[in-house]
């Protein structure tokens, strides 16, 4: 850091140029980066992965929400947001192995809250309706949480994958 004439320090290139990388446009790729993996099984597999770990905390979390009294439409709720940050970061370092994005948060965020709306409405329509078939609380989140959670994850790759993770 350098001290102007006026006193106040102003970042040296190398700290710009890392800031720089926080805000780059969606349409800006690291494309030359040879050690990033761009073929569609590695992504699936690394992206099922985080998939999983993200799922167990989404599901841990909603269970331990319950049992402590919280009713499943709330519980579900806050149990997809830790969920889906865990996701989030795991994807983008990981999967994707792309640079940080203010842009590609924003996105990935309005793809997420999207999914939420899907995923939660499904779980919701499911939820009472394995009730009325004479299933326990724990299989009805359980089997709603699988059918919604997997329409989720099929979008969340695909739109990820296409969209905001582009390869190009």
């Amino acid at each position: 850091m350098s001290t102007p004439t006026g006193g106040a320090d102003i970042p040296d290139d190398s700290v710009l140029d890392s800031l720089r990388g926080a805000v780059d446009p969606l349409e800006a790729r690291h494309e030359s980066d040879p050690a990033r993996p761009t073929d569609f099984r590695t992504q699936v597999t690394r992206f099922f992965l985080t998939g999983v770990l993200s799922a167990v905390v989404d599901y841990g979390l909603l269970q331990l929400l319950m049992l402590f009294g919280l009713g499943y439409g709330p519980a579900k709720a806050l149990s997809f947001v830790a969920g889906t940050l865990t996701a989030y970061s795991l994807n983008r370092r990981w999967t994707f192995q792309a640079e940080p994005s203010r842009a590609r948060f924003v996105a990935t965020m309005g793809l997420y809250a999207l999914m939420f709306g899907v995923q939660w409405g499904l779980f919701m329509l499911l939820v009472p309706w394995f009730h009325d078939l004479g299933w326990s609380t724990f299989w009805a989140t359980t089997i709603g949480y699988v059918i919604a959670q997997g329409v989720a994850t099929v979008t969340n790759f695909i739109v990820q994958r296409t969209v905001i993770f582009r390869v190009r």
